[in-house]
């Protein structure tokens, strides 16, 4: 099925108004406040926050496609959080990898803010670089480092990240679970895992953590002005961390063992956000 976003020529900040207005059209939701990208172990949140008004296969979305990775699911759903809010959970992540480009990397967060989100909260399962953040840790992101060699940003597009994620939204994280730890979030291109000697590269740049997600979607949440407070799940230690080998089913594992309350924790964080 052809994608609008891979015509050169395209608006994606258009594409992605189009999107927003099907969204409302199929929800009869005008509006979402805040919005999450739910990673590897993070879905169940999505039931534990507030009712769902609708949910929606994300390939009728313009823009959208079916997610290529086992554990995301490929829906866009509306959920109506407790104290009368809507938040608008994306579980079609594109990931760069995959060769779509970097547009469709970052249309579920052009989605968001053209449907009104100013929180947006991004997700995933990840590599700890800290050998005490054992599988089934959640850890607040406290910034990232950029390995694609990329951006959503196109042109002479200037943005001020100094503060990209959220110092406010990580201390209202830290009211609801007081042991969340931090760290720095690195995000390799993939699909491959790093190597060892990646790993302690990213460790000397500062890195603790490493994924192949997140990064680029934060970029383009803070050029929408969107407020973005980002979480990863720990579902395994770096390459040369652990002596275990990585497979994508240990990371699957991990995401379903830790699922039941790292979900409870979302869901409280987005009633207070």
């Amino acid at each position: 099925m052809h994608n609008p976003l891979d015509d050169a020529a395209a608006d994606p900040f258009a594409i992605a108004r189009e999107a927003a207005e099907r969204i409302a059209e199929r929800t009869g939701v005008d509006r979402h406040e805040v919005a999450l990208t739910l990673g590897s172990g993070w879905a169940r949140a999505a039931e534990l926050m507030g009712e769902t008004v609708a949910e929606l296969p994300a390939t009728e979305i313009p823009g959208f496609s079916a997610p290529a990775v086992t554990g995301h699911v490929g829906t866009v759903r509306s959920v109506a959080l407790p104290d009368g809010r809507h938040a608008l959970v994306l579980g079609a992540r594109t990931h760069l990898y995959e060769g779509h480009g970097v547009r469709r990397v970052v249309h579920g967060v052009r989605t968001a803010a053209a449907a009104g989100a100013r929180v947006m909260v991004l997700t995933n399962g990840a590599g700890g670089i800290r050998a005490h953040w054992r599988p089934g840790t959640p850890v607040l992101i406290a910034d990232h480092v950029n390995l694609t060699a990329t951006s959503p940003l196109e042109g002479a597009t200037f943005v001020d990240l100094t503060d990209l994620y959220s110092a406010r939204l990580r201390e209202l994280a830290r009211s609801v679970e007081p042991t969340l730890e931090e760290g720095v979030y690195v995000q390799f291109r993939g699909p491959h895992y790093e190597t060892p000697a990646e790993v302690r590269m990213a460790r000397t740049l500062g890195g603790d953590i490493v994924g192949m997600s997140t990064a680029l979607e934060a970029i383009a949440a803070r050029h929408a002005g969107m407020e973005v407070l980002g979480v990863s799940l720990i579902t395994n230690l770096a390459a040369g961390i652990g002596s275990d080998p990585l497979s994508h089913a240990e990371v699957l594992q991990a995401g379903r063992d830790a699922e039941p309350v790292i979900s409870r924790l979302l869901a409280r964080i987005v009633e207070r956000v």
